[in-house]
């Protein structure tokens, strides 16, 4: 495995590819990129993200199809479908709150308070709860594709799709409370990088409130 780009680079080099190579990822490679992902941070660390690699040729057509036919999920050796649970703040958090007392990231005091403030925020964000999943389903999906940059794989944000189509190829068609948040192909890219460019940022950059403008 090469040495990974630095964070800064990683962020100006990476482009979205719309073609692939189909040359495979290397299993290390894939789990790094893994657990590179799932490192994000997310609300109450409740980790409520559901990713789903999807590598099986008969399983990327379908998510193909289920795309509006984009073929990028096609060439790319593994697609990331990242889902988000809306009620995982409800469930049972037992092995996070073990883990972060082992970790001597959390004390018993902490965890106590989050046993109790964690389903008390979730109830009352009531279907708001979704949209928080969907965030930090797409923060962990952000932490992919920098990863992945890194490592001179390419990538594409993906929000084209129709989701109870997606959620039936991963087999979560029965799951109401899951959420698709973004598909993402990972693979080698088959084109160049095109910098479209970036809006001045006194265009969209503000100080304090919106209509001043930031300028460096």
């Amino acid at each position: 495995m090469n040495l990974p780009l630095d964070v800064p680079t990683a962020i100006v080099q990476r482009r979205s590819i719309k073609t692939f190579k189909p040359d495979p990822i290397d299993p290390e490679l894939l789990k790094t990129l893994v657990k590179l992902t799932v490192a994000a941070p997310s609300s109450f660390n409740i980790q409520d993200w559901r990713i789903i690699l999807v590598q099986d040729p008969e399983q990327k057509a379908k998510l193909a199809e289920a795309s509006w036919g984009q073929q990028q999920i096609v060439q790319a050796p593994v697609t990331f479908v990242f889902a988000a649970d809306a009620k995982a703040g409800l469930g049972d958090l037992t092995p996070i709150y073990e883990k972060a007392l082992a970790l001597e990231a959390w004390n018993e005091g902490t965890i106590n308070y989050f046993k109790k403030a964690i389903p008390e925020f979730h109830t009352a964000l009531g279907e708001k709860a979704r949209e928080y999943a969907v965030k930090d389903a797409i923060i962990a999906a952000t932490h992919l594709v920098l990863a992945a940059e890194s490592f001179g794989l390419s990538s594409c944000f993906m929000n084209g799709w129709i989701e109870d189509k997606v959620k039936a190829v991963i087999g979560a068609e029965n799951e109401p409370d899951l959420a698709i948040a973004v598909l993402v192909p990972i693979g080698y890219a088959a084109e160049s990088r095109r910098d479209p460019g970036r809006l001045p940022l006194e265009t969209n950059v503000f100080v304090d409130r919106l209509g001043n403008p930031y300028s460096a």
